[in-house]
């Protein structure tokens, strides 16, 4: 047991992968001081001021009796690495019933979670079930009491305002509709729904082409997602104000994503097929139609030779890699047109967003898809489906371009292209976060088939982010318990390693998700190490502002800028460098004898 506790020192957890640039050496005396450092749950340090129930609700949490200050100490240049971890709560946490189900399981599990040290949860607020009575029907209660035990647990939240149905979608295991009356709605005018070229309607969500029309009791679609979150921003502000509530997440398609349902499993869609175009209904081939009269091509058609939810790019006559429709002027304005009007749709809801909770200390953050498959071909088809007009080319055209531009630029030009950099424009003027997906995933996990790169695909994106000067957070998109998958993100989350300024690092990450095979061992005391990774070694810190990340007043989106120039930041750009691995990784079996090393003291005691 002795040369187990002296494997598990400090002073080796990072002995073989030191990022060479770092200036940041942990001397041995550091490591003792910090092995007696303590943490506690029961310590009032970690809790914020108690939110009050309204409307009738009643808290069974107590009244804090004061504020105290955290007395642990940090290393200022370690914290300036710290990444926040959150975890996302069940999808069913609220029943469709609209109501808080088990309660007292919850609470154990967060009771326990917070052992871990995560930073807070993050949770999806459902429209189908808040405003499943009727327009302008909030029904906030259960969301509350939800909200008190997350507080009462010491815990900060991201709230999700969830505007698409829950089911249909990878690791979807509830089915939570759109609200029954927009449902009915949809059942005199399908048009509402994104639709495929043969006709199918996809009730995920509403189509963005009714963000501006009043169908929906004389309110636009628009206007329904600002209704909503101006009734929970009134009916959580005490949640708000304490700084339980720190994030709101904005839904912006299916799966929360700004993208299209171009991949939906009720559809018949497998991995890695490439998907299939989603603006068929009669308001966006109307827009299309207007769109190529204007410009002197009423000939052009929307596309009709893009193949089905499950083909392959290469047996379709739109993403052929040398001569596809994609490549021609018809081709390429269509694209242009199909990505432009998803960049409207996010830059219009984030504007109202922001309007909504102007002032609120609290970020605005919305979820960009992790589409990796078909990456590592010259069309992207799966990207350009969902709406990422992305041609970035990653098998070396853009270094013959440098080298011989004047033999290459036309082939260059042609088919390189960033659809990400617009995303990370349009976020940067309403000051949201741009959250990226797929953080755990490796090229060599995938198969060969699907020409997958989800390394390069978030080097790109988080690149892009970082460039605009925006924050970047992340998630897991699959459930991961094991240190390949955990190291993967530590990288991803500072690509860099530990420098002093922590830069490039994540603005935070959240994991998926929560449940009871989490909590069970050895998963519970990996995720504690993860945990203590992504925090820089560092115990938790309840003060944000130590690690740069102080909650300032939401300010007013930056409309200086016209929309037209959003859409022309296409030029590619090579991404930020990366080490090939993490330096603060998860060793072979440190999990495993972390277990032993508690299990031993624990017995002792």
């Amino acid at each position: 047991m002795t040369t187990v506790l002296r494997m598990m020192s400090p002073n080796l957890i990072n002995g073989r992968n030191l990022y060479k640039g770092s200036q940041i050496l942990v001397k041995g005396e550091e490591s003792k001081s910090r092995s007696h450092w303590r943490f506690s749950t029961k310590e009032v340090s970690l809790r914020t001021p108690q939110a009050t129930a309204s409307s009738g609700v009643s808290s069974t949490t107590t009244e804090p009796k004061g504020r105290e200050f955290d007395t642990t100490t940090y290393e200022d240049n370690m914290l300036a690495n710290y990444v926040p971890v959150y975890v996302m709560l069940q999808l069913g946490v609220i029943t469709n019933d609209n109501v808080l189900e088990n309660a007292e399981k919850l609470t154990k599990q967060l009771k326990k979670l917070k052992q871990s040290q995560v930073d807070g949860v993050m949770v999806d607020v459902w429209w189908g079930i808040v405003e499943s009575n009727g327009p302008k029907q909030y029904q906030w209660s259960a969301y509350r009491n939800l909200f008190e035990i997350v507080q009462s647990c010491g815990l900060k939240l991201q709230a999700i305002m969830s505007f698409h149905r829950c089911g249909g979608n990878i690791g979807d295991d509830v089915n939570i509709p759109l609200p029954k009356w927009v449902l009915e709605i949809g059942e005199t005018n399908p048009d509402i729904f994104y639709t495929n070229k043969i006709g199918n309607r996809n009730e995920e969500c509403l189509s963005l082409s009714v963000d501006n029309l009043s169908l929906f009791s004389g309110r636009t679609a628009v206007e329904m997602y600002r209704d909503y979150m101006k009734s929970f921003r009134e009916n959580m502000e005490d949640f708000i104000s304490s700084g339980v509530i720190i994030d709101i997440e904005v839904g912006l398609g299916p799966a929360g994503e700004l993208r299209y349902p171009s991949y939906t499993e009720t559809q018949g869609w497998v991995f890695p097929g490439i998907g299939e175009f989603q603006c068929y209904d009669k308001y966006l081939r109307s827009d299309y139609e207007e769109e190529v009269r204007r410009i002197g091509h009423p000939e052009w058609k929307l596309p009709e030779n893009a193949g089905q939810y499950n083909d392959v790019p290469e047996q379709t006559g739109f993403f052929e890699y040398s001569n596809g429709t994609y490549l021609e002027e018809e081709g390429k304005f269509f694209l242009s047109w199909y990505s432009r009007k998803l960049l409207l749709h996010g830059d219009q809801i984030l504007d109202e967003a922001n309007k909504v909770f102007l002032g609120c200390k609290l970020k605005l953050a919305a979820k960009v898809s992790g589409i990796h498959w078909w990456y590592k071909t010259e069309s992207h088809a799966a990207e350009l489906t969902a709406g990422y007009y992305n041609l970035k080319n990653r098998d070396g055209y853009a270094a013959i371009a440098k080298m011989m531009p004047e033999l290459t630029a036309g082939y260059y030009n042609l088919k390189n292209r960033d659809g990400y950099a617009a995303i990370a424009k349009m976020m940067r003027r309403h000051h949201a976060i741009l959250n990226f997906t797929c953080l755990e995933m490796r090229n060599t996990e995938q198969p060969a088939k699907a020409k997958s790169g989800p390394q390069e695909l978030v080097q790109q994106v988080l690149s892009c982010g970082w460039r605009e000067g925006i924050e970047v957070a992340g998630e897991n998109a699959l459930p991961r318990f094991d240190r390949d998958g955990y190291n993967q993100v530590i990288l991803n989350a500072r690509p860099n390693g530990i420098n002093r300024n922590g830069k490039p690092r994540m603005f935070g990450f959240t994991y998926l998700r929560l449940s009871d095979r989490l909590l069970s061992e050895p998963n519970f005391t990996t995720f504690k190490t993860f945990v203590k990774r992504m925090h820089a070694n560092q115990e938790y810190c309840s003060e944000p502002e130590r690690y740069n990340h102080e909650l300032l007043p939401l300010e007013r989106s930056i409309n200086d800028e016209s929309f037209e120039k959003l859409v022309e930041a296409t030029e590619p750009i090579d991404p930020l460098l990366w080490l090939e691995e993490t330096d603060m990784s998860i060793r072979p079996f440190e999990s495993v004898l972390s277990l032993l090393k508690s299990t031993f003291f624990r017995n002792k005691s």
